[in-house]
Formats: structure tokens, sequence, C-alpha cells
């Protein structure tokens, strides 16, 4: 099962997400119209999905029948004053040994290239996880598809803004506190985080902000941030001289989206990107395209191969070694370091990951948590459990299923069990 299903042949999907600004009060938050049931799988249709996707034993047996209801709810925008909209699934758990009531799971998915995939689909495969691990387990979910996404009118989206990406995920709690009513959902008042890639980034946002400005409003329990890119700027920086499976993709997508933000990325797409992709590049993510029509607009190739195709040289010269490059400070502000987490939280991933660095990521973060005395924070590597699982990994597989499908079930389990302590 592929965890981000990113849709362009060959790429992963990385490690992040975006939204933007909502406060308490006012519009932020507020459904814009009433929440649409799309469809039920029963507790046999989800454990029929796990024996398929070979994951016994890690999600347990489906305690609860699954609702899937789509919200569309209003948000903030990147820039101050903006009120947008976002939508998101709501999972609803049902049935005689689920009634309730449930702790509400807010998550961030990670990277999506197609502009109009949902969350609010029974066949996402992010979604199947999201029911088999949580919500037939008996908890609720409200899983938000961010800024620029199936239902949004945002006209790009903010990739890897920390900013937004706590409000999108903020607001959406508020929106789907708002639907519980119409949905049937009784809710017990207690928030979880969690997100995967992209949605670490995402979830990680989410608690700072939560703790530092919003912790009268939520009774925040855990969080379990999984495989993001904590270090942002250290890992562009990083990639620039290692680049990364999907670099075609993702580091386009992130450079892009700090021109729309901040508007110092690049004067002109051709400072940056080499041709023809100068010429299409700064409009392609996320794509309309199909498939094939993406993928024939991108070079092919190991990841040096692509990325020396894309990118000109000077820029990456630039990127690696100086410190004011201005993708670099504006990755700088996306950076989760630098703060004392308070909620009992995980950060889950693999050490053995080819697209998001665990050292430079994860194992970053934690130690400047650990350098000024945090100690509500454990670092969680699943690495031997996932070699345990599949055994030797050619290249191949290793490069292109490892970070999308084959590590996510196993940090997933572990948040489960870290859940299953607060709930």
């Amino acid at each position: 099962m592929d965890f981000c299903r990113c849709g362009l042949a060959g790429l992963l999907c990385l490690v992040l997400a975006s939204c933007g600004g909502g406060k308490a009060g006012g519009s932020f938050g507020k459904l814009i119209a009433p929440p649409t049931v799309v469809g039920k799988m029963t507790a046999a249709n989800l454990d029929a999905i796990t024996k398929q996707n070979n994951l016994e034993p890690l999600p347990g047996t489906a305690q609860c029948d699954v609702t899937v209801a789509q919200i569309n709810y209003r948000t903030a925008g990147v820039q101050s004053g903006e009120i947008t909209n976002s939508s998101a699934a709501v999972l609803v758990p049902s049935g005689a040994n689920c009634v309730g009531p449930f702790p509400l799971i807010v998550f961030g998915r990670a990277t999506i290239l197609e502009k109009l995939q949902a969350n609010a689909d029974l066949t996402n495969p992010s979604t199947e996880l999201l029911m088999t691990f949580f919500a037939a387990q008996g908890y609720a979910v409200v899983a938000t598809d961010f800024l620029g996404y199936a239902l949004s009118d945002y006209p790009y989206h903010p990739y890897t803004h920390a900013a937004t990406e706590a409000s999108c995920m903020i607001d959406s709690i508020r929106a789907a506190r708002e639907a519980s009513s119409s949905l049937g959902l009784n809710l017990n008042g207690k928030i979880m985080i969690s997100g995967y890639s992209q949605g670490g980034h995402a979830s990680m946002a989410t608690q700072r902000e939560i703790e530092q400005a919003n912790s009268g409003e939520f009774n925040l329990v855990a969080v379990a941030s999984l495989a993001g890119p904590y270090n942002i700027s250290g890992a562009l920086s990083y990639g620039a001289t290692h680049p990364i499976n999907g670099v075609q993709s993702i580091v386009p997508f992130q450079i892009v989206s700090y021109q729309n933000i901040y508007g110092n990325a690049f004067a002109q797409t051709s400072d940056v990107f080499n041709s023809p992709y100068d010429s299409y590049i700064a409009t392609m993510f996320p794509t309309l395209l199909s498939t094939n029509a993406a993928d024939a607009l991108l070079p092919t190739g190991s990841p040096v191969q692509v990325q020396t195709a894309m990118f000109k040289a000077a820029f990456l010269k630039d990127l690696a070694q100086n410190p004011k490059n201005t993708t670099i400070v504006d990755g700088k502000i996306q950076d989760l370091l630098g703060w004392n987490p308070k909620s009992p939280s995980i950060m889950c991933g693999s050490s053995a990951d080819p697209t998001v660095n665990f050292a430079v990521n994860a194992q970053t973060a934690y130690k400047d948590f650990m350098a000024r005395g945090v100690t509500s924070v454990s670092l969680v590597d699943v690495a031997s459990e996932v070699q345990q699982k599949y055994g030797y990994l050619d290249p191949e597989t290793f490069n292109l299923a490892y970070h999308g499908e084959l590590e996510p079930p196993f940090c997933l389990q572990k948040t489960k069990q870290l859940f299953d302590s607060y709930k």
C-alpha cells in the first residue's frame, strides 16, 4: 500500500504540508456547508484491506465500522487578512463496540502532487491506513487536504510553510467539532496530532502552535510526528550535494512555494532551473495533468542525473554553501528547532529512509530538544522492523517504495501504541 501515492511514476511522496494563520474566533474553522457522507467501510472490509496489503498484525483486528465524510471549512491564507477554504475527511467510528466518546486525531498527509486528490476518498491509500490503524480502533480522525487541494480555492499550495500548516490543521479540528453533531460523532475532548512525511512537519508545527498559543482551547494529550523534515533548511542544503529520489518534484515545489509566499526565491525561473523546465515548472505543482503527461515534462534518471538536468549548477553550489541563499533563509523560517515540546511525543522514522534523511531531520531535532532538557519527546527508529518484515531490498524497491510504502505502517503502529496510553 502506497501511503503517499504521488501519482508520477518513479516519484515518492515527501515530507511536508501547508495551510494558513487561523486564530480562534471569527470565521476560521467554520463549516462552509454541511458535511457530506461519501461512504462507509465495515470492520470486515477493513480487515480485508489489512490482509490484502500484508499489514497483519500491525493495526490489530478492526473493532469499528467507519463512515467517511467530507467537510469544507474556512481557514486563513498565507498573507495577513486572507480568508480561504480547505476541505478534509472526517472518519467516524461506529458499531456495537464503538459507541464513544472518542478522542480526535488530526492528521497531516504526505506530499501529494495531484491537485484533485482528496482524503475523503475510500480508495485513497492514506485514508485506508487512517481507517485501519485509527478509526477502526475507536479514534475519530480529521485529515485535512490543505490549501490548494481538493475543494480548496486557494490559488497555490504553500508547500512546507509551517505557519499555514498549523492553522489549516487547527481549523480542521474546529470544523470537525462543528460537524460532529450532524455526523453522530461523540467526542471526548482529547486531541492527538500526527502526520507522515510532509504531514510530519505539519504535525510538529501544529503541536508548537497549540502549545504556545491555543492550549486553553485544545486538550492536547499526545503527538506523533512521522518521517518529517523538521530541519528544512538543513535538508535543502544537504540535498544540494546528496540529492534524494523525487528531487525533480519535491525541491522545485518548495522553491516555487517560497517564491509565491515571500517573493524572494528568484528574480526569474532561469536563475534556478535549466531549460526547458524554467518555462513551466513554476506552475506545475500541484498538477491537473495526467500521470503520463506530467512524467513527460520531468527529467529521468538517477537523483544525481535528475538534479543536474533540472537545476543550474551555480544555484546548487550556492544552496549548499551560502547561508544567505534566499531558499535557505526561507527554509529556516520553517525549521522546527529551538522550541520546547511539552506534550508526550514521538518522532518516528527510519534511519534507512532514502527520501527523508533521518539524521539530518529527526536526529537533529531530537538533539536540539535534548540540549535544552526536553524530556517529553522520544525518538523511534523502525529500520530494523522494516528489514525484518521485508528482508533484502534491492535498490529499485528501496528507492521507489521505502518511504512511501514500507516505512509508514511501522510508524503508524508506534503512533497507535502511544495514543492508546492517552485515549
